[in-house]
């Protein structure tokens, strides 16, 4: 007995492509005219209509045809124009069109003039293509269609299927519910909700499967594609009211994306992270070993912030987690806050302001002081740190700087040796550490003490940082004239009420960790993580990773990329390239990178392989994590 395949009917507008095609070609006939888009807008109305079947076919036909005033000189430039508007996961496919083409049919209530040469380029020949055509007259003006032809009338789609009368398994796949109705009436086995370009609630509603792509069609049926794994599936959470370009960047890219504007206490996150491949954070979600334990399905987490401390990075790297921060985004919106700070605190602005808000006008010269010639010290020179430098130098401060590492001196900046020399030589002390657990009242009473009288603080690194108790008897027995605090030891999870014993201490500014906070280091941050996380799921590279060995990887040509993430013990490699010579794969590149814990080697090898070998790369000892890309 012979075994009879499925059989794939696609609808062409707004499914193979972008586009419903009558509207295309309504753009280009009243290109010009001054009513164009009242005309275009009636069109897709009554495209609507007829779609989700409000009005018959028929009527919805003849009412657009009108309206379009087209020639039979306008199609060639719609065939030109339709072909640069493929559905993106179409054109990605074009190998399953090619292959399986014998089993793939075309049937819509758009014309063949325009979409036979289109699906020819797919491998599906005219003779599977089942449309309308056009009525000319003796000038080339298309004045109708075809009323004789099945899918002239209503549910014509219908009728259709019922006359070619196909064996085997038939699958429907369109965006529209005029697609949906050959299921209704029995004669499809299956319909695909097509909603790449356009979502149709009618028809998604009564689908068997909703495809946002066609990965999704290929994979739910096991058929070739160009995707291991359709991007629809990784779910992705983004907390903390991360900036809303990152949620269109990686919904653009074809992930599943929920985004959450507080950040989650433990026992939420631990319910929530179950089935979530990315995690996206900023800096008051913690990560903890048991969150990291229910997140069964995780890959990375993309913390949208410079600092990590909320994540605990090394059980991340015992799970295969990997993630990225954003180490640079936001360097000028600190430093340029910094800048405004030190100018504020040198001036005495807040007192003047407050008094004049409160009535009094107090217009004095008595301790304010311009910061041309003063001096500056930088504690902890990274990139905020160096950048300060720059600027404050250009506005005439001189500057000290002090670092653990050996930094090189930007300008004219003075490296010191100590601490102490840097805390004794400067007018204001800016601190720019990072979140080494280390730094914990790395400013204590000590070193306020080694500070010069009357000098000003600046903490816009980490709260815990600066013993809080001992700036307040600093400052309020005028040892400091002035800080500028920006970041609390204890901070809230969501904006409301706070409360700090600095509050109501003169010359004090004290802002809601704000450093950052600018609408353009949001929205460079909201590029740059993103990006690394797809870099990440779309390919393997780790560079930029905090936790993780750096590796950049090759672009992937024609082949399939094995990621194998394992714990860094004697022997592994041979063990893994063992299991790939046992089963004979041909290799065309492979790249490993280590540090003290763990190994994260990337083989590339030809698509034709026996698909054991994952099992078997799975089953090797010490393996944490495998994954397959192509």
């Amino acid at each position: 007995m012979t075994e009879v395949g499925r059989k794939y009917v696609f609808d062409f507008d707004s499914t193979l492509t972008r586009v419903e095609a009558l509207d295309v070609l309504a753009e280009m006939t009243l290109h010009g005219k001054s009513n164009r888009e009242d005309v275009i807008h009636e069109i897709q109305e009554i495209t609507n209509l007829g779609i989700d079947g409000d009005i018959s076919f028929t009527e919805s036909l003849e009412r657009r045809i009108k309206l379009l005033k087209a020639h039979k000189n306008h199609l060639n430039p719609l065939v030109d124009e339709l072909r640069q508007k493929i559905s993106k996961s179409i054109a990605a496919n074009k190998e399953f069109f090619e292959k399986y083409s014998d089993d793939i049919y075309v049937i819509s209530c758009g014309f063949k003039e325009f979409i036979d040469p289109i699906v020819k380029e797919y491998n599906i020949p005219s003779e599977r293509v089942y449309a309308n055509t056009f009525k000319f007259d003796q000038e080339g003006n298309i004045i109708g269609f075809d009323e004789k032809n099945v899918l002239a009338t209503h549910n014509g789609k219908i009728e259709c299927l019922k006359q070619l009368d196909l064996e085997g398994e038939v699958q429907v796949i369109g965006d529209g519910y005029s697609d949906y109705v050959m299921r209704e009436a029995g004669i499809a086995h299956k319909f695909f909700a097509y909603t790449e370009n356009v979502h149709r609630d009618k028809a998604a509603d009564n689908a068997d499967h909703v495809a946002p792509n066609l990965d999704e069609f290929l994979f739910i049926n096991d058929l070739p594609r160009s995707l291991s794994y359709p991007k629809n599936r990784i779910k992705i959470l983004l907390l903390e009211n991360v900036h809303p370009a990152a949620f269109d960047n990686l919904s653009e890219d074809g992930f599943s994306v929920e985004l959450i504007e507080q950040s989650l206490s433990e026992d939420e996150l631990i319910e929530k992270i179950k089935g979530v491949h990315v995690l996206g954070i900023r800096s008051k979600t913690k990560l903890t070993p048991k969150v990291l334990d229910a997140a069964n399905k995780l890959l990375v987490v993309g913390a949208f912030c410079i600092g990590t401390t909320q994540i605990d990075l090394d059980y991340c790297k015992k799970k295969g987690v990997v993630v990225f921060n954003a180490p640079y985004s936001n360097t000028r919106s600190v430093v340029e806050l910094a800048i405004g700070q030190i100018i504020m605190l040198f001036r005495n602005v807040f007192p003047r302001s407050t008094e004049i808000h409160n009535g009094e006008w107090n217009k004095t010269a008595i301790n304010s002081k311009e910061i041309r010639g003063k001096n500056l010290g930088i504690v902890g020179y990274g990139n905020i740190g160096k950048q300060l430098s720059v600027l404050a130098e250009a506005i005439g401060m001189r500057v000290y700087y002090y670092d653990i590492e050996d930094r090189l001196a930007m300008g004219n900046a003075v490296k010191c040796e100590t601490l102490e020399d840097l805390l004794n030589v400067s007018d204001a002390v800016s601190l720019h550490l990072d979140d080494n657990k280390a730094n914990i009242n790395f400013i204590g009473e000590r070193e306020i003490n080694q500070m010069r009288e009357g000098a000003m603080l600046l903490n816009l690194s980490r709260g815990f940082v600066v013993d809080i108790p001992a700036l307040v008897n600093a400052l309020k027995s005028g040892k400091l004239r002035g800080a500028a605090i920006d970041v609390f030891p204890d901070e809230p999870k969501s904006n409301g009420p706070f409360v700090s014993e600095l509050q109501g201490i003169p010359n004090v500014i004290l802002t809601p960790h704000i450093g950052g906070s600018t609408e353009e280091a949001q929205r460079d941050i909201a590029d740059f993580v993103p990006n690394k996380i797809m870099y990440y799921v779309n390919s393997g590279n780790t560079v930029d990773a905090v936790n993780f060995p750096n590796i950049r990887l090759p672009k992937q040509d024609k082949a399939h990329r094995f990621l194998h993430i394992h714990r860094n013990v004697p022997g592994i490699m041979a063990k893994i390239n063992e299991v790939l010579a046992t089963y004979e794969m041909n290799i065309s590149g492979q790249y490993l990178s280590t540090d003290s814990d763990v190994g994260y080697v990337i083989t590339d090898l030809d698509r034709d392989y026996n698909k054991e070998v994952i099992k078997a790369l799975k089953k090797v000892e010490n393996t944490i994590k495998f994954r397959v890309l192509y």
